[in-house]
């Protein structure tokens, strides 16, 4: 049961995208549509399991990479910040999928749609239930790809291309120091499983689990769209809407939240990276929130909006108070879908015009 969660939105998405033309537009909608529906179902059950009855899942698929010192298997975890942000991911997929038969149903490229948002469907349930961080890593760059990918859904505007590849550029640079962090911590640690890391870390040496976790924050930073790296968050918003609130609102951009949450341990012992934490979480919430207030386009307006709500949780991170992080991410993620979603209708129904002053009364 616990695989067909992951394989049912690549069975989806396979199938919408190499069988498009022989399924037709309605034929791939309702593959993915229902086979996402089916994923949610089995994880409200995963989180009766899981959560109410406590039985965590580890599931062993088999050897990875298997050399002198480096053992990694394929192991998928299902613990309860796997289920309640997999509840999270699995219920706004779902019903931006719905949501996206009646908004591009004109649109001639919907089978290549559908098959893109299943796709990164999966690969946010592969990163949230990976339990190593290398499987993990898997879902990261999976998700990096196919936000381009879907960013630069109408790849003819300049302006998308230009959005996208900025998004993909600036999570370059983040990835680019997480990996940086996932070979200090196999030189420290020996190995890459959550479970030795985080038993060994409170007999590290301070300073190399702080270099550690400040790397792994560049990680997050990225994801997650703090300052420094923020200014991608609000151009993606040239992607259509659906893709909006699925990405910018629901799951892409806790990411990284789920990855300073599942290092908790290893923050917990440095209060220098704790500090950092915090003060780049605070000015991040307090500057994309002034910056919301002078701009005049609906959607990126609320992409600063996204922005000040994760710098929120960073700073809840920071402050240690992973169940106020983790519940206003899980929060965040439901409210913030349904707004976009919203501001989709209104964006259609005055003729895709995003410019606020135009809209009169409304």
């Amino acid at each position: 049961m616990y695989l067909s969660i992951l394989l049912l939105p690549l069975l989806g998405s396979i199938g919408s995208g190499f069988l498009g033309r022989k399924l037709g537009t309605t034929g791939s909608q309702l593959i993915s549509c229902s086979f996402l529906g089916l994923s949610s179902i089995l994880m409200t059950i995963a989180f009766y399991q899981v959560c109410l009855c406590g039985s965590p899942v580890e599931i062993n698929l088999g050897s990875w990479i298997d050399s002198e010192f480096m053992t990694i298997s394929w192991v998928f975890l299902f613990d309860q910040l796997t289920v309640m942000l997999g509840m999270a991911v699995l219920y706004c997929s779902t019903a931006i999928h719905i949501y996206s038969i009646y908004y591009l149903e004109t649109d001639p490229h919907i089978q290549r749609f559908f098959s893109y948002l299943s796709a990164f469907t999966f690969g946010m349930l592969v990163l949230i239930t990976g339990a190593n961080f290398l499987v993990m890593f898997v879902g990261w760059e999976a998700i990096g790809v196919v936000s381009y990918l879907l960013i630069n859904f109408y790849f003819t505007r300049i302006q998308a291309n230009k959005a996208a590849i900025l998004a993909f550029t600036m999570n370059r640079q983040g990835d680019m120091l997480m990996s940086i962090g996932f070979f200090a911590i196999f030189a420290l640690f020996g190995t890459l499983n959550y479970s030795s890391v985080f038993s060994l870390t409170p007999y590290m040496n301070e300073t190399a689990i702080t270099i550690i976790a400040l790397l792994l924050f560049g990680g997050a930073c990225a994801k997650s769209a703090q300052i420094p790296l923020h200014s991608w968050l609000p151009g993606s918003m040239e992607a259509p809407t659906p893709v909006s609130a699925l990405l910018h609102a629901a799951t892409l951009v806790t990411a990284g939240i789920y990855l300073l949450l599942r290092c908790s341990p290893i923050l917990e012992y440095s209060p220098t990276a704790l500090m950092v934490i915090t003060i780049v979480g605070a000015s991040t919430a307090f500057f994309a929130a002034t910056s919301g207030l002078v701009q005049n386009d609906l959607k990126r307006i609320i992409a600063f909006s996204t922005i000040s709500q994760l710098g929120y949780m960073v700073m809840a991170i920071g402050l240690s108070q992973y169940n106020v992080a983790l519940f206003h991410t899980v929060n965040h993620a439901f409210f913030k879908a349904l707004l976009l979603l919203a501001a989709g209708a209104v964006i259609h129904s005055f003729s895709d015009q995003q410019d606020v002053r135009k809209m009169g009364g409304l």
